[in-house]
């Protein structure tokens, strides 16, 4: 994928998580994604920032749909996603 394609994701998985949460929540629920301090304007940072920040964002939104929804999204996922983060960490790290 290019990094292009992965800001356009980026800034689509912001979006989605701002439907979700409002803006209170949005301070406690993505405090590790405010942190990270890699936004989809930010086109200087790496592709694998982006990835990484990508996984992070896909991470919480499940774990907000998961308790927002009554469980209806399966607890495998929440785990896969939040795999993905650490393995991108780690390849982060090592760059």
């Amino acid at each position: 994928m290019y990094k292009d394609e992965m800001i356009q994701i980026h800034q689509f998985l912001l979006y989605v998580l701002k439907y979700l949460e409002d803006e209170v929540e949005l301070q406690k629920t993505c405090s590790e994604y405010i942190l990270l301090n890699i936004r989809p304007h930010h086109i200087h940072k790496t592709k694998s920032e982006h990835k990484y920040a990508i996984f992070l964002l896909s991470s919480i939104i499940s774990k907000l749909i998961r308790e927002n929804d009554g469980n209806s999204l399966p607890m495998n996922i929440t785990n896969s996603l939040n795999e993905l983060v650490k393995k991108s960490k780690e390849e982060l790290n090592k760059t």
